[in-house]
């Protein structure tokens, strides 16, 4: 089924973690290879961003000047949040990406990663009209936003913006029910805004590549020979209103895997709706912190420590076992919504008697502390 009036199959090429030859520099002849194995498939959509450094000059290496531009769809971001002070800052973002990609005009245009404070610059800056602008100007075809926050703020934005024709989401069958994401929550909210949807993430950064051991003998109990990851792409790319799922390939041998399953992908059958919900079940029992991100402890905090977001990169290692990721995502929550780090807790306890969980957040401060910030 084609959206928006654009033919375009379930799985698209996210440029986010492409393939690189050393720390920085991306390895393009092996992008190349990859683009071609994709566009010979079938598939057509490519998702760059300004901020991917490096990224969109490599997809013009690799795709604007080596393919016709009416084979291929090319989605690029304006992240008006980073190191901008001024509209024209913000505006010169895209002039920024037309050069750097080459590619004349984007056929998907997205302002980035809405939600949280982030989402105060595009107002401020007057982004949503702007983006109009370049529409009627023939530089854009499609306008929408990408989005990491609550349903209740995605309603909020999608009430005052209808103009925006769709919007990129977290969606995986691990945050499905996830109090921290709430994927099924903000894809229920696009689609009662009658939003086609983009998912990103639909691998979860390459976890749900390596699931846990319980989830990743279910999976293998019932396909074999299959990938974890091919699971966890088929879950997304079976969800009503999906106009493609960007899957972050970072290599040849993930591309021609994702392109095994998804070349001729119908849905779900019965059979692998009830393996995906044993797997959900089995992540479920898996003991983590049983925070919901209320954040009623962030109110009554005397430090402003950052309580749910160290809770959440501590549920990231007891799951995946990857340190390096839950550092990452502790930075992030913690340090990069301006909070403290839980070693510097100073155990006053009112948070405990805020918290609707009754969890002993100062125990499990200690634990953040001594596993994730040695």
């Amino acid at each position: 089924m084609a959206y928006l009036g654009e033919d375009i199959k379930k799985l698209g090429f996210g440029l986010m973690r492409l393939p690189q030859k050393e720390e920085g520099v991306i390895d393009v002849e092996q992008v190349k290879e990859m683009v071609d194995l994709f566009l010979d498939a079938g598939f057509t959509y490519f998702d760059t961003a300004w901020a991917y450094a490096g990224s969109e000059d490599a997809i013009r290496q690799a795709l604007v000047e080596r393919y016709p531009r009416e084979k291929f769809q090319l989605a690029t971001k304006n992240a008006a949040w980073i190191k901008c002070s001024t509209r024209e800052e913000a505006i010169a973002q895209f002039d920024t990406s037309l050069k750097q990609t080459g590619a004349g005009y984007f056929d998907f245009y997205l302002l980035h990663n809405l939600g949280e404070s982030r989402t105060k610059y595009f107002d401020d800056f007057d982004m949503w009209s702007w983006v109009q602008e370049k529409k009627k100007e023939g530089l854009i075809r499609h306008v929408g936003f990408s989005f990491h926050s609550t349903p209740e703020e995605l309603d909020a934005i999608l009430t005052a913006h209808p103009e925006m024709e769709f919007v990129q989401l977290q969606i995986n069958y691990a945050d499905w029910e996830n109090p921290a994401v709430q994927s099924r929550g903000c894809y229920e909210v696009a689609r009662k805004h009658g939003k086609p949807v983009i998912i990103m993430e639909p691998v979860k950064g390459g976890m749900l590549a390596t699931p846990p051991q319980p989830v990743l003998d279910i999976l293998k109990g019932e396909e074999p020979e299959a990938s974890a990851a091919s699971w966890a792409i088929r879950f997304a790319a079976s969800l009503d209103g999906v106009i493609t799922v960007l899957s972050g390939m970072s290599n040849v041998e993930q591309m021609k895997d994702n392109l095994s399953f998804m070349k001729d992908f119908n849905g779900l059958s019965e059979k692998e709706r009830e393996t995906l919900d044993q797997a959900q079940k089995a992540l479920a029992k898996i003991p983590l912190i049983p925070c919901t991100n209320c954040n009623y402890c962030a109110k009554v905090c005397p430090e402003n420590i950052g309580i749910s977001g160290s809770f959440t990169a501590m549920n990231y290692l007891t799951l995946y076992g990857d340190m390096g990721a839950a550092k990452h995502q502790e930075n992030w929550l913690v340090g990069g919504h301006g909070k403290k780090q839980a070693n510097q807790c100073i155990k006053c306890g009112r948070c405990e008697k805020a918290c609707p969980q009754h969890i002993a957040i100062r125990r499990e401060l200690e634990k953040v502390s001594s596993e994730l910030l040695r």
